[in-house]
């Protein structure tokens, strides 16, 4: 994979040359275009994300200082500030989220047998939602508040890794109960998700995920009858307070098959409830699961601090989502990387190195695994993946 190529085009080697060209072609990416594909698009737009740059500007001072290295690095074209920005304007951001769905199917494969900290065969997902702030004068299609715009990743994490299976972007606004419509339930898997989150049933009257489990919110007044009654009449069910469980666990034991799962905190003593429709785990597991929900609020956060997307390069709609998903490509990239070298280094660390030597020619094996031996002792084998 080396043979003389730099360390970005190594990085960019992993993603499988077939599989993109019919993500392009699927959304007629290239029609009409006689210079600056979406290969180019997709390195420019990588390279940011691996190298830390802010803006269109900024990129493009960097790539033309190194001409030398464009064509080493897969650019066939030159990079211009305005080509680029009307790349990431008119050219489908549905290419990119293909393609990352791909590059996340090949993940998952490598880290199914990843440990969950218990002995459980089946998947267990993760949803949340977070949101990125944004200028409302820039971005008026995503307003959010009078004064405020801003979009919402909706995202689905298979704890094992973690891996993104699922992101929708939508505005600020969207609540993420009408994201579970957009789902397809796998069987068996356990769906663990923030207190409060509504879950749905499917045409058939059942209840999916077929496995769920949320945090009961904190104990109120009798709103939770009023809960109760409105999702009698809607045909859905909420996360209702611990009281008002006791006061209707016949009835949401009949009618929903959902039942109350408490636990105490060994730390503090506090008592937490939790809504599962799993009847056959005993209370310490159900509490666990919960926990691992824990990794989408990491995955959040280190994408946030690690990865272009807080700061926007386009100000349309298809220019971030664009922007989100050759993100996600770079993350899941580095991942698959970190398993298929067999690193004991977190992907923060592993970004860092690919970020100071993108232009180096060394054989990315030898880079990486070089720098994890200088220093073992300082990478614990029980750190989280994400962190450096």
């Amino acid at each position: 994979m080396h043979a003389g190529k730099n360390v970005f085009a190594q990085v960019m080697a992993w993603v499988h040359p077939e599989q993109f060209r019919r993500c392009v072609a699927r959304y007629r990416g290239d029609y009409k275009v006689l210079s600056f594909s979406c290969w180019d698009q997709f390195l420019a737009m990588s390279f940011a994300q691996i190298t830390y740059r802010e803006s269109l500007a900024d990129l493009e001072v960097c790539l033309r200082s190194r001409r030398d290295q464009l064509y080493h690095m897969g650019f066939r074209s030159t990079i211009a500030h305005s080509t680029l920005a009307d790349a990431n304007r008119e050219r489908d951001w549905r290419i990119y989220a293909d393609l990352a769905q791909r590059l996340i199917a090949r993940a998952r494969r490598l880290y199914a047998q990843e440990p969950l900290g218990m002995e459980l065969e089946q998947t267990v997902y993760a949803l949340d939602s977070t949101t990125i702030d944004l200028c409302l004068s820039l971005f008026p299609w995503a307003r959010f508040r009078s004064t405020k715009a801003a979009v919402k990743l909706h995202t689905l994490l298979d704890v094992r890794g973690p891996i993104p299976t699922m992101i929708a972007i939508s505005q600020g606004k969207q609540a993420d109960v009408r994201v579970l419509d957009e789902l397809i339930p796998e069987p068996g898997a356990f769906y663990v998700m923030d207190r409060g989150t509504w879950i749905s049933r499917d045409s058939t009257g059942s209840y999916w995920p077929p496995h769920s489990l949320s945090r009961a919110r904190k104990p109120g007044s009798n709103s939770t009858v009023w809960s109760l009654a409105r999702w009698i009449a809607a045909r859905a069910f909420a996360a209702i307070t611990s009281s008002g469980f006791v006061l209707f666990k016949a009835l949401l034991v009949t009618r929903t098959g959902f039942a109350e799962s408490p636990c105490r905190d060994p730390e503090d003593g506090k008592v937490l409830v939790f809504l599962t429709n799993n009847f056959d785990l005993p209370a310490e597991v159900i509490a666990h699961l919960y926990k691992l929900r824990w990794r989408v609020e990491l995955f959040f956060k280190w994408i946030k601090q690690n990865l272009r997307i807080k700061h926007f390069f386009g100000t349309s709609d298809n220019a971030v989502k664009t922007q989100v998903w050759i993100a996600v490509c770079v993350y899941v990239l580095v991942a698959i990387i970190r398993k298929e070298l067999q690193l004991d280094l977190s992907l923060s660390q592993i970004l860092q190195i690919l970020s100071v030597n993108a232009f180096e020619q060394v054989p990315l094996d030898q880079l990486l695994a070089r720098t994890q031996s200088q220093d073992e002792s300082s990478y614990p084998s029980n750190q989280l993946m994400l962190w450096g």
